[in-house]
């Protein structure tokens, strides 16, 4: 007999599950030196993690558990520390068999995406940048460690499973492909094909992509912000970094994007040709790594989650069409 595994925003809210994360979180406070002051919160609950918040002598402490698919995280988080341990801030404990990662309080958000300007961008895109230029040598650990591989050679046979996926849906999921657009699609794969091959031979590497580089993401300052939050993350073309900045950027404030690119690019020493081309490839590739990806996190949601996000996956497969 089969035993369904409960999904992840009901395992996280049971006795069972809480129990076992406040004796976690109640050890490693204490291996720190610290002391719990009060109870333990539960504010936010996604199909794809949960977070805690822990009062101690020292300060709010985060813990952060997520989905098995972003499981990586935690153990991400840890190498990355380990790795470039300047740029972002080390966990006070990690369970990398669980997925569970415990912080120390980030503080105060330095801003919020809609009151960015041009500067905050750029300064955001050049951290990002710089991110990606201390870590594309360290593929091998990163992927060993569980970053998802969205590498250009990856894409097309993903690109199948997820039409595949898609077009099995019930007619009346949010993600459900009909066999007409599916055609559309794969259409298409030669295309897509042809922008890996762009991609691979670009003067810009593939290297670690956060994923979800926004302002919401972000701690310290302004003019110096440093990430957080790497359970989007993944080894994929560099360019795609830019991908969800831009997005985001035409939400708030009057941005200058080419003075945004222009920003990305001197890290990268590289021009707009160069650029141009590992730009319009990735409009193909970063459609079918995001889409895979929310495919990916809502394995584990219930059926009212997959109604309020379950048309992601279609959403971002179709960014490929819009060329």
């Amino acid at each position: 007999m089969t035993v369904r595994t409960p999904p992840f925003s009901q395992q996280v809210v049971s006795p069972a599950w809480r129990s076992a994360a406040t004796e976690w979180i109640a050890e490693m406070v204490t291996r720190a030196g610290w002391r719990l002051t009060g109870p333990i919160r539960q504010p936010r609950i996604r199909p794809w993690s949960t977070q805690l918040v822990v009062a101690t002598d020292h300060g709010d402490v985060w813990f952060k558990a997520n989905c098995r698919a972003a499981r990586f995280e935690a153990g991400v988080h840890q190498l990355l520390t380990q790795l470039i341990p300047e740029l972002l801030q080390r966990p006070l404990a990690v369970d990398p068999r669980r997925g569970w990662l415990l912080t120390a309080d980030h503080g105060e958000r330095p801003l919020e995406d809609t009151d960015a300007g041009t500067a905050d961008w750029c300064a955001l895109v050049r951290e990002g940048a710089r991110w990606q230029q201390r870590l594309a040598d360290h593929g091998t650990e990163l992927l060993e460690a569980g970053l998802p591989d969205h590498s250009p050679r990856t894409v097309p046979e993903r690109f199948d499973q997820l039409l595949d996926a898609l077009e099995g849906l019930p007619d009346l999921h949010p993600s459900a492909l009909t066999a007409d657009e599916a055609t559309r699609f794969r259409r298409h794969r030669d295309e897509l094909a042809e922008a890996c091959a762009a991609l691979e031979a670009s003067s810009l590497p593939t290297t670690f992509q956060h994923g979800d580089l926004h302002w919401g993401n972000v701690w310290g300052t302004r003019e110096q912000p440093r990430l957080f939050d790497f359970g989007d993350a993944s080894w994929a073309p560099a360019v795609e970094l830019l991908s969800v900045p831009r997005a985001v950027a035409r939400m708030g404030a009057d941005v200058d994007w080419p003075g945004v690119v222009a920003a990305y690019l001197e890290v990268w020493d590289i021009d707009h040709t160069a650029w141009g081309v590992a730009w319009n490839a990735a409009t193909f590739t970063h459609a079918v790594n995001r889409a895979g990806s929310w495919w990916s996190l809502l394995q584990e949601a219930t059926e009212a989650e997959w109604e309020q996000w379950g048309e992601a996956p279609l959403a971002h497969l179709r960014e490929m069409m819009r060329t």
